[in-house]
C-alpha cells in the first residue's frame, strides 16, 4: 500500500480562503507525484452527509457542519477527527486553534505533524476569552504534536520555551516567481505601472494599516497607494482608515484573481506591509517573488523575512520618511528589487519547501513505523 498523507486544520480544497488552503494545494500535487495518497478534509457538504470524492488526484472528505462561524469550524474540526480515527495514515495539522483534538489524537497514538503557525493568541483583533482559549491550545498542541513545524525561526525559538527544540522543524512558506503580468487590469482600478503602492493585509489595528495610510496620506505624492480588501464605515478601525485616506488612496475591495494580484504585485513602486505580529507572512514572500521594494515595519518576524529587499518603520513619521526615499530614489527601487529576488531565491521557492516537507514527513514517518514495529 502507498504511503497515506491526511490533511487536518483547513476548510478545504481547492484553495478559497488562506494561505494555508494554497500551501495545500501545492504540498498535496507534490506528495502524489512521488506515490503517496493523499486525503484531504473540506468543511460543508451540500447532501448533509459525509460525501467523498476526488479532485486532481486529491481524495476528498466532505463533512456537514451545522453552525457558522468560529462555532462551526470547531464543529468540522471535532467531526474530522472523529472520522480521521478509523483511516490509516500520516497526520499533517495545519494551525493549532484546536489543540485540544490534537491530544485526542495522541492518546491514540497518531503520528501528527503540526504547523504551530504565528502567535495567533497575541493578536490586537481578539478579546481575552479567545486569546485565552488560542494560549491553551498552543500549549495542548505544542505537548501533543509528533513534530511541531515552524514557518519562522522566530517562531521556533518560541516553540523552544515550550517543548523540546529537537522536537521543531523551522520550514518557511513559499510563493511563485512573478516575472510576467498583463497590466491592462490596471486601468479599471485607476492605476498605472510603476505609479502605485501596493498593501494587502486585514484591516486590524495589528497590523498597522492606519498608520501607513496616515504616512502615505500625510502629503501629496503624484503616486497612489492601492489598499486591497473589504472597508465599511460601519466597522470603527476601518471607519478610521477611510476617513485618514487621502485622494490618492485606491480602496480596490478585495480582489482573488490571480491574475490582478500578479499585476499589482509586478506593476507596483513597492509593497507596504505593517504586520507586526506572526511568522512568515505569505504576502510578504509572495511580494519578494514579484521582486517589489518593501517598506515593513521593524520586528524579528519581517526582518527575517525580507532582508536587504525591506526599508523599515517603527513609527508614521518614518513610514513617510522610507516612502518618500522609495519615491525619489530610482536606485534604490533597483537595488531593493534585486535582494528580493535573491531573497526569495534563497529560501522561499516552493520546490525547496515543499522537499523539506517531503523529507520530514518520511522521516518522521519511518521513525513512527520502526517504533510500532
Amino acid at each position: 500500500m502507498p504511503l497515506h498523507l491526511i490533511i487536518l486544520g483547513i476548510r478545504g480544497l481547492p484553495a478559497a480562503h488562506g494561505g494555508f488552503e494554497t500551501f495545500a494545494e501545492r504540498l498535496a500535487p507534490y506528495f502524489i507525484e512521488r506515490g503517496w495518497r493523499v486525503t484531504v478534509y473540506c468543511q460543508g457538504s451540500v447532501s448533509g452527509k459525509i460525501v467523498e470524492d476526488e479532485w486532481q488526484g486529491i481524495h476528498r472528505i466532505h463533512i456537514p457542519v451545522k453552525r457558522t462561524g468560529s462555532a462551526g469550524t470547531i464543529e468540522f474540526d471535532i467531526k474530522c477527527t472523529h472520522d480521521v480515527e478509523s483511516r490509516d495514515g500520516t497526520i499533517l495539522t495545519l494551525g493549532y486553534n484546536t489543540g485540544f483534538l490534537s491530544t485526542w489524537l495522541r492518546m491514540r497514538g497518531r503520528l501528527n505533524l503540526i504547523n504551530m503557525d504565528g502567535l495567533e493568541w497575541k493578536r490586537a483583533k481578539y478579546s481575552w476569552a479567545p486569546r485565552a482559549y488560542l494560549w491553551l491550545n498552543e500549549r495542548l498542541a505544542a505537548w501533543s504534536g509528533s513534530t511541531l513545524i515552524a514557518d519562522h525561526p522566530a517562531i521556533a525559538d518560541h516553540l523552544a520555551t515550550r517543548v523540546l527544540r529537537s522536537k521543531i522543524a523551522t520550514i518557511p512558506y513559499g510563493s511563485d516567481k512573478i516575472v510576467d503580468a498583463d497590466p491592462s487590469p490596471l486601468e479599471a482600478l485607476g492605476l498605472q505601472p510603476g505609479l502605485f503602492f501596493t498593501l494587502i493585509a486585514r484591516a486590524v489595528p495589528e497590523n498597522l494599516v492606519l498608520e501607513i495610510v496616515k504616512a502615505f496620506s500625510s502629503k501629496s505624492r503624484g503616486v497612489k497607494l492601492a489598499l486591497l480588501g473589504g472597508y465599511d464605515r460601519t466597522d470603527p478601525y476601518q471607519a478610521m482608515v477611510l476617513e485618514a485616506a487621502s485622494p490618492e488612496v485606491v480602496f480596490t475591495g478585495g480582489i482573488y484573481d490571480r491574475s490582478i494580484l500578479s499585476a499589482l504585485r509586478l506593476h507596483s513602486i513597492a509593497y507596504l506591509h505593517g504586520h507586526q505580529v506572526g511568522g512568515t507572512n505569505p504576502s510578504l514572500v509572495e511580494a519578494l517573488g514579484a521582486g517589489n521594494a518593501i517598506i515593513a515595519h521593524d520586528n524579528v518576524f519581517n526582518r527575517w523575512v525580507a532582508g536587504d529587499a525591506g526599508r523599515y518603520f517603527t513609527s508614521i513619521e518614518e513610514c513617510e520618511r522610507q516612502i518618500e526615499a522609495i519615491i525619489t530614489s530610482e536606485t534604490l527601487r533597483r537595488e531593493m528589487r534585486e535582494a528580493a529576488h535573491c531573497r526569495w531565491a534563497e529560501m522561499f521557492t516552493w520546490p525547496k519547501i515543499l522537499a523539506a516537507y517531503h523529507e520530514l514527513i518520511v522521516a518522521e514517518e519511518t521513525k513512527h513505523t520502526n517504533r510500532v514495529e
